[in-house]
């Protein structure tokens, strides 16, 4: 089984505002709301293409509710702890005022809390998939996820962390089945400036000698590179298609490679999916579904 947490879910509240202009009242053309978070991502995409997950983390208040009810009406299993305090965030995006968002807090993960959610990560057995994606709430420490692998160290799990900076070289030492840095988050753990594939390799396999195995690089529109466990280096442009919305890409990318990798074992494939699901979602106002994937697929090399 596929894990995933969202420590700090949200429901995105998308809306289309022509001319908005601030001290002034706007009125909306369009609205949509969706489940958030990085690991719902993972989960929703990797439901898209068939394969199960149960995405794990806090939720809090009507906001926490609903957020379940979205997943579980899109076929996606939930296993989140009930905050007892507070209530989960409502992100607003401005779709039309140059990207503007409005990202709530979210409630307050107590220490009794995160035990909780840690006792039932001791349930995972070997062979199931953990993915950690995301930034972290204030208030929990910033070794949460390597403080996780750390427990689940010796379950032979297979690990997936989409983090930046310490929260992701953190976890290195145990060494995570797939992490997934953009080119930009790459640079900044080395202080230097990714600008063509070479340099993609030489740092991805900077991360790997700190512990990773596979290190599966993102860069948007110039499309994504994967360097395996094996030695193996594939690259890719990204697909032709008209970016609709970036939010959730990345996410749609660690969710193609997953359900790929589990399909067949094979790393290619595997990345072909990734990069396929990743390009998708970006060309779609929603995530990508299974049918967008496989015909994105069709068209790589």
């Amino acid at each position: 089984m596929i894990y995933t947490v969202t420590f700090n879910p949200s429901l995105d509240y998308i809306v289309e505002v022509p001319s908005f202009q601030m001290g002034m009242t706007n009125r909306t053309t369009s609205e949509s709301i969706f489940p958030g978070g990085k690991g719902i991502n993972v989960s929703m995409v990797l439901q898209n293409l068939g394969v199960e997950s149960t995405a794990l983390g806090f939720t809090a208040g009507f906001v926490g509710d609903e957020i379940c009810r979205l997943l579980q009406e899109k076929g996606c299993h939930t296993a989140f702890k009930a905050l007892p305090e507070g209530c989960s965030r409502i992100n607003v995006k401005l779709r039309s005022a140059d990207g503007t968002e409005i990202n709530a807090r979210g409630p307050v993960i107590t220490e009794e809390a995160l035990e909780q959610l840690m006792q039932k990560l001791d349930m995972l057995e070997k062979g199931d998939v953990l993915v950690l994606a995301g930034s972290i709430p204030t208030g929990l420490p910033a070794t949460i996820y390597q403080d996780i692998l750390h427990r689940l160290a010796g379950k032979e799990i297979l690990s997936v962390v989409d983090a930046t900076g310490n929260l992701l070289c953190n976890v290195l030492e145990h060494h995570p089945f797939l992490i997934k840095p953009n080119h930009h988050e790459l640079g900044e753990i080395f202080d230097v400036t990714i600008d063509d594939m070479e340099k993609v390799k030489i740092y991805a396999g900077k991360l790997q000698e700190q512990g990773a195995r596979n290190v599966l690089v993102s860069m948007g529109g110039k499309g994504a590179a994967l360097l395996t466990e094996k030695g193996d280096f594939y690259h890719l442009p990204a697909p032709e298609g008209k970016l609709v919305n970036s939010v959730g890409a990345g996410d749609s990318m660690v969710a193609g490679f997953l359900a790929g990798w589990l399909e067949s074992g094979d790393y290619a494939h595997a990345f072909k999916m990734g990069i396929s699901a990743g390009s998708a979602s970006a060309f779609s106002e929603n995530l990508a579904t299974k049918e967008e994937v496989l015909a994105l697929y069709k068209k790589l090399k």
